[in-house]
């Protein structure tokens, strides 16, 4: 294997990451349906799921126990604070070669939660 085409492959998989890390925080990041849950009304809610598993039968505990599981993980998450920015950037220096490459369009970057301002950023246009 070539030199060059050593390179060609470690900078394929520098391109994917900044790719794969920008839509897993957009991923994460979109908006949801519904109320949306502050720290505190999480926190209410672990402290009166700690008061209720002390008198719970067993069915009602095993679903207090998941119910705490999953605050915990949504307030981790929400406690993991994400630099969007950051990882916009490392999109826009790779998107343009990244879909001629691979072949995606612009409405497949559009149909997964890419903004048409970072894409216009980025060179991706609606013409290949």
């Amino acid at each position: 294997m070539s030199e060059s085409h050593k390179a060609a492959l470690a900078e394929g998989r520098v391109q994917g990451r900044a790719i794969r890390l920008y839509l897993e925080a957009l991923e994460a990041h979109r908006p949801r349906r519904g109320r949306k849950r502050s720290t505190k009304s999480l926190t209410d809610r672990l402290v009166a799921i700690d008061r209720e598993l002390a008198h719970a039968d067993p069915m009602r505990h095993l679903q207090l126990v998941q119910e705490r599981l999953d605050l915990q993980a949504a307030l981790d998450a929400a406690e993991r604070a994400v630099d969007i920015s950051s990882l916009e950037t490392g999109f826009i220096e790779a998107a343009a070669d990244y879909s001629r490459r691979r072949g995606i369009s612009y409405a497949a970057w559009r149909e997964v939660g890419v903004p048409s301002s970072v894409l216009r950023a980025a060179g991706v246009t609606r013409r290949p």
